[in-house]
């Protein structure tokens, strides 16, 4: 048992010297660093560190998402309001004495030895939260329970968990690609729609972008996603939702039918074909040919309290540029590895 504290203790004395940035100064490579210091968190209070990835991504949205929240300074996001990092009866609120903070039942700690408990320090903030989540235990069963008794959202913590799969999936941080729903070589075509006035069910605005295609045409996921469901929605026919690194949840409804290795509870990478374009809904199940064949993409959005509809068109005008920038780039390469390729000579423009 010493040894192991001991190992830990080393663990984190390495960690405290990797990350003494002033900070002022923007982090070279603000993914491997985190990651880092969330692996160092874990060897100390065996919280596995895909759930300290993904609370901290998690605060970092609602940070983007709210603007009475402070822009995080330094790598960690993790927002502890005064209240409950000082103790519900402290007289300070913005107490920064372990001791005093300890007595009065608050979660902050110090963790890199300067005699203050600082909520602002990225140290302090991870290790009080991973110390926190560590005092339910360190199974995912005790983990949801640690995050349910600290933000009191069902929605929050299944985010918060679908999360921590992908990281623990991919077995990294830098996840920020983005694809394009529909091959671009096949043909389609759509345009703004979200808030136009539907009918069926009752009078309602468009939560969403049409992209017509062909019967059959491969819908992709967007993003490094959790299968979050699959099945029948009245409205929506045969649908699929995932939920990606950003508290976004991307809809995609109407469709003829699921990829048979896709299933509920799988992580998807950006391209991932996870269905095909249908005519579904609009009745019971297996109602379909009421309108046109096409994907409806929608795109959801939870900034800690409600869920809320966005306009998906701006997102996939750029994920469409995107896709056709990673292609052509695909496209050079392999040009490049083709036995004698030489480079064009770029002719003298006449003067």
């Amino acid at each position: 048992m010493g040894k192991k504290i001991l190992t830990s203790w080393i663990t984190l004395c390495l960690v405290l010297v990797a990350f003494r940035i002033p900070a002022e100064a923007a982090p070279s490579n603000p993914e491997r660093e985190r990651l880092l210091l969330y692996q160092g968190m874990e060897a100390i209070t065996g919280v596995p560190w895909p759930y300290l990835a993904a609370v901290d991504q998690y605060e970092r949205n609602l940070r983007r998402l709210n603007k009475d929240l402070p822009e995080e300074k330094g790598l960690i996001a993790i927002h502890i309001p005064p209240r409950r990092w000082s103790g519900p009866f402290n007289p300070d609120p913005e107490d920064k004495v372990p001791a005093s903070i300890q007595f009065f039942g608050g979660m902050g700690r110090d963790a890199d030895g300067d005699g203050k408990a600082d909520p602002e320090n990225d140290l302090d903030a991870l290790y009080s939260f991973a110390r926190y989540l560590a005092g339910f235990g360190r199974t995912r069963d005790d983990i949801r329970i640690g995050l349910w008794k600290y933000y009191r959202h069902p929605v929050a913590v299944d985010i918060i968990t679908h999360m921590a799969r992908i990281y623990e999936t991919m077995g990294k941080l830098d996840l920020e690609e983005h694809h394009f729903p529909i091959p671009l070589h096949y043909n389609y075509t759509y345009r703004s729609t979200w808030g136009d006035r539907r009918g069926w069910g009752g009078l309602r605005i468009h939560e969403g972008t049409d992209i017509f295609a062909d019967y059959g045409t491969p819908v992709l996921s967007t993003c490094y996603g959790y299968v979050e469901l699959m099945g029948w929605n009245r409205y929506g026919g045969w649908r699929i939702g995932i939920r990606d690194l950003h508290n976004n949840y991307h809809y995609y409804g109407h469709l003829n039918g699921f990829n048979k290795e896709i299933k509920q509870g799988d992580v998807v990478k950006p391209g991932t074909v996870i269905g095909y374009v249908g005519s579904s809904g609009y009745g019971p199940p297996g109602t379909a040919g009421k309108f046109p064949p096409h994907l409806h993409f929608g795109l959801y959005t939870f900034n800690g309290s409600t869920t809320y509809s966005v306009d998906p068109y701006p997102r996939l005008r750029a994920w469409e540029r995107e896709t056709r920038k990673r292609l052509k780039e695909q496209q050079k390469q392999k040009q490049k590895a083709r036995p004698g390729w030489l480079p064009v000579p770029t002719q003298a423009v006449p003067r």
